[in-house]
Formats: C-alpha cells, sequence, structure tokens
C-alpha cells in the first residue's frame, strides 16, 4: 500500500548558533519546562512551541495517530530570514538544514527533508543548492516576497535556474503578508487571513513574469492549497481572453500555466479542496497538515482522500514527482 505523505510539516532546530551583533532579529531558542520553548525573535516571543519542533520521537508518535507515514520537513517560514545580510542567512541556513538533514538521515524512512538558502542573494543561494542537495534535502523553501522583491522579479531568475538545473524543488510560503495593517491589528489574523491573500499575490507575480514558461521543470509548491489562488484563476482568465493589453499580461491562458504549480490540502474545506482540483486538476495537489503549528490540518491524508475521492497511490505518486523521487523509494 502506498505511503501518506505530508508534504508540508515544519521544523525548529532545539539551538541556534550565537547572535550576530549587526542583525538585532537574530533568532534564538529559549527552553521551557515541560518541552516547551519559545522562538525569540528581537527580545521577544515569537511563538511558542514544544519539542515536536525536533523531537523524531514525539513526531513519530504524532505521525502514527494522524495516520501519517512519512512527513517533509521544512524550516519554520521565519527562519527563512530574508531580511538578513545575506552573509548572516547563509550562515543560519546552513545550521538548520544540517538539522532538518540530521533528523531525515537518522528516520530515513520517516522523514524528507526541504531546506532553505539566503535568497536575498540569489547568486550566492544558487551557488548554495549543491551543498543543499549533498545533504540529502530535496529542495529549498522560499517566501511569497523576498524582504520586498516579488517572486517574478528577474533578480530572481538565477536561483529558478540553478534549482531547476539541480532538480531541486521550491516550496513557496507566506511569510510577512501585505494587507495586516487593515485587518483588524490581530497578528493572529496572519495565519488565518493574510497568507492566503499573500499566496496569490505571489503566484500572480510568478505567473505575469512568465516562470512556468521560463523554467518549465522547476517544480513549484504553493503551500495551503495555492492560497485565493483558485478562487481568482477565472479572473485572470477572462482578463486574458479579452485580448491586449490584458492578453499581454500572460504567457498563455493562465489557467492552464496554474496546472503547472504543486498546491498542498490545507484547505480545512471538503469543498474547497474540491473546487481547487477542479480548477488546477488533481495530479499536483498533495497531503499537507502545516505540523506541528496550532493550525495544523488534523488527519490530512484522509481529509484530502475524502474530499476528492483519490485513492492514497495517487496522492504518493504526486507526491513522489514533487520531490523527484521514486515512489517505491517513498
Amino acid at each position: 500500500m502506498a505511503k501518506a505523505i505530508d508534504v508540508h510539516t515544519h521544523f525548529v532546530p532545539d539551538t541556534m548558533p550565537p547572535a550576530r551583533e549587526r542583525t538585532p532579529l537574530w533568532p534564538s531558542i529559549e527552553h521551557r519546562e515541560g518541552n516547551k520553548a519559545a522562538v525569540m525573535v528581537g527580545g521577544k516571543v515569537f511563538r511558542l512551541i514544544d519539542s515536536r519542533s525536533w523531537d523524531a520521537d514525539r513526531r513519530l508518535q504524532d505521525m502514527l495517530e494522524d495516520d501519517i507515514d512519512l512527513q517533509v520537513v521544512s524550516p519554520m517560514p521565519e527562519l527563512l530570514s530574508h531580511w538578513f545580510p545575506a552573509g548572516d542567512a547563509d550562515a543560519l541556513s546552513d545550521h538548520v538544514n544540517r538539522g532538518i538533514a540530521k533528523l531525515c538521515a537518522e528516520h530515513p524512512r520517516n522523514f524528507i527533508g526541504i531546506g532553505m538558502a539566503p535568497v536575498q542573494d540569489p547568486a550566492l543561494a544558487a551557488r548554495r543548492l549543491a551543498g543543499i542537495k549533498a545533504l540529502g534535502l530535496r529542495g529549498i523553501e522560499i517566501g511569497t516576497h523576498v524582504n520586498g522583491v516579488a517572486l517574478g522579479d528577474p533578480r530572481m531568475h538565477e536561483l529558478y535556474a540553478a534549482a531547476e538545473e539541480a532538480d531541486l524543488a521550491i516550496m513557496i510560503h507566506p511569510l510577512h503578508p501585505a494587507g495586516m495593517e487593515r485587518m483588524a491589528g490581530r497578528p493572529e489574523l496572519a495565519a488565518v487571513a493574510a497568507f492566503p491573500l499573500e499566496t496569490a499575490l505571489a503566484a500572480v507575480s510568478l505567473l505575469t513574469h512568465g516562470i512556468t514558461e521560463r523554467f518549465p521543470r522547476l517544480r513549484i509548491l504553493l503551500s495551503h492549497g495555492g492560497g485565493a489562488l483558485a478562487w481568482i484563476l477565472p479572473r485572470l482568465k477572462h482578463a486574458h481572453a479579452m485580448g491586449p493589453p490584458l492578453q499581454e499580461l500572460f504567457a498563455r491562458d493562465p489557467g492552464e500555466m496554474a496546472r503547472a504549480f504543486y498546491y498542498d490540502s490545507i484547505l480545512y474545506d471538503r469543498p474547497g479542496l474540491r473546487f481547487l482540483a477542479d480548477a488546477v486538476g488533481g495530479d499536483h495537489i498533495v497531503v499537507g497538515s502545516d505540523y506541528p503549528f496550532t493550525i495544523k490540518q488534523d488527519r490530512p491524508a484522509q481529509f484530502a482522500e475524502q474530499a476528492l475521492g483519490f485513492s492514497r497511490e495517487r496522492f504518493s505518486a504526486n507526491a513522489a514527482r514533487f520531490l523527484n523521487r521514486a515512489p517505491l523509494a517513498l
């Protein structure tokens, strides 16, 4: 029987490198009683976590309860640190990548890793991909923008070309979303309401800059089911069909272009996931949970199977293509 693969889970190491004076937002881990900890950023609590973020045994127990055989582990998005000086981001990336690689090497049947790179310097990040691949990691995670630089910006093309050449996937996760000042001033609304909008903005940037056409072998995952993208695709398709000048925004039908992306299943709603599958097709949808954070989707494989009526084998095959791994190797 095919394995149930959760393609969207996060990792936080239990230690961080020493803080760097020129980088005041350098993260640290403050351990507390009862396997609890806090991610500290700029001397303030960014997020309360527990040992599930790094402890393999705890993760494996939760996976058993969630009916998941294998997790794809990626950095907690705030650790991506796209706003750091590139050299400092490079050092932090190496530390986090080695932590993820160690977890995966010790439990190769249960964990596959996706790392991070100093993408604020695309040329440096491109050079780091060989080392990331040598660690056994299957790709990198990046934010929906790189400290304000849109993902379709030509400055990012060197990184995309290198990832395509290295056969490494790119997972896009919302980070520092736009519009928070218009959402009641509650930071909790970032993950709840702003992330889906932020992912749609990033996806439109990729589509209008023809990233799927320029790099046709590059595998890109839009987390959280692509956010709001599926809901605005009909508008983009209509604009393209109207002819010039709006038609010139896209290399071809944006609805067809969007089928090049991969999407996880974290939509919490069966009709919503069915709408996504109708919009972009079922062959690029993978199971995801956002484990171990509060907003995670419980029993994600069961949710996706029941929502779409797909077999576990189909989801496993989709994940294998995204990770560029043979299904039997998973």
